[in-house]
């Protein structure tokens, strides 16, 4: 048997669209609605401004541990945007931006990050996981409910969420091999962000690009300048696209950068430098947007103040309500069981007599 090149069908391509100065590639720009332009970065604005807010409020002790976003709006917003409302998104825990967009209201999010598990039910009407912080778990759900759309026929998308280092766990290989043997509607999306907590990207796999992974399960990579909305807009489009209509699932990379901590729980200039960090500053997605913005007449300084003047406001409101939020003690007998076991409402009797200062009647325990 001779020897020679295997001949793939699947590809691996990249895509930019926007620079860091906010000039666009004429020849790729999706071109949208002025309006969803102007709502897109109300909705980055948004995430920008919860993501600090959130940070002080976790120095100040009025939330637990916390984990930003700030620099990764672009990554999670652009697919987010591109779904449709009958479509699922299964997030890790960076993705804000995304989840705003899609109808959480800021204090779930704050109650969540608080220890509130209120925070982790999601809103009626939403096709949406709630956050989830141990790594590349929430993969294997979004490779099964993209099985479940298949099988369903009713044409949705289901559209994951994972970290660089969520790459490396068995949970992403198992979920991405699965999702590429059925040729499931999934598209799942890697946020780089160049850092797994302290493990820089290049000790976390001898691999040029995540992306090119995607050939090892018989799918589609791209890899995408996650800092660029109008790139992630594009690539995720083509890819829910092509899920929706049979072609498959599709491993988009997005190369982007965790510009604070990985969560408050750590200190990043233990790991890495300031002139790093100084680096990627030009590409904050927020800037590049802005001045995109501002080029196409769609933002001026006027409007830019009347926004973050809206986006505090909504912020601190949503902190208020969070903070005022007095959750059920019973709630979580409620929580589990459609239809409550008999042993399970005991329980409960004994327990709302005991909140109420009685002694529980016999045969109760």
């Amino acid at each position: 048997m001779p020897r020679g090149k295997l001949d793939l069908t699947n590809t691996v391509e990249t895509l930019s669209i926007l620079s860091p100065e906010g000039v666009v590639d004429e020849a790729l720009d999706p071109r949208l609605d002025p309006r969803d332009l102007q709502r897109l970065y109300r909705t980055m604005l948004l995430a920008r401004r919860y993501d600090e807010r959130m940070l002080r409020l976790q120095r100040q002790g009025r939330i637990g541990t916390f984990g930003p976003s700030l620099g990764q709006e672009a990554a999670s917003l652009g697919p987010a945007y591109v779904l449709g409302p009958n479509d699922w998104m299964i997030p890790a825990f960076r993705e804000a931006a995304a989840m705003f967009h899609r109808g959480w209201p800021i204090e779930k999010l704050i109650l969540w990050w608080g220890g509130n598990e209120f925070g982790s039910q999601v809103p009626e009407g939403i096709n949406d996981l709630p956050n989830c912080v141990p790594i590349a778990g929430q993969v294997m759900h979004a490779a099964g409910i993209a099985w479940g759309c298949k099988l369903r026929k009713e044409g949705a998308v289901a559209l994951g969420f994972v970290g660089d280092g969520g790459t490396s766990e068995g949970d992403f290989h198992e979920a991405m091999n699965c999702a590429g043997v059925f040729r499931v509607p999934l598209v799942m999306v890697v946020q780089n962000n160049q850092w797994a907590i302290s493990l820089p990207r290049a000790k976390q796999t001898a691999s040029p690009t995540i992306a090119q992974k995607a050939l090892a399960y018989g799918m589609d990579g791209i890899q995408v300048d996650g800092n660029d909305i109008l790139a992630m807009i594009v690539a995720a489009g083509e890819a829910v696209k092509k899920a929706r209509e049979g072609g498959g699932p599709t491993l988009i990379e997005a190369v982007t950068y965790r510009m604070a901590m990985h969560t408050t729980a750590d200190d990043p200039k233990k790991y890495r430098s300031d002139e790093e960090v100084e680096e990627w500053k030009p590409r904050d997605p927020l800037v590049r947007f802005e001045k995109y913005l501002a080029a196409r007449g769609l933002l001026d300084e006027s409007a830019r103040a009347r926004l973050e003047e809206e986006v505090t406001g909504e912020i601190s409101a949503a902190v208020e309500r969070a903070e005022a939020f007095v959750p059920d003690p019973q709630e979580p007998f409620r929580h589990v069981f459609e239809q409550m076991p008999d042993y399970l409402h005991r329980q409960l009797q004994e327990f709302r007599a005991y909140l109420e200062g009685t002694r529980p009647a016999v045969g109760h325990r």
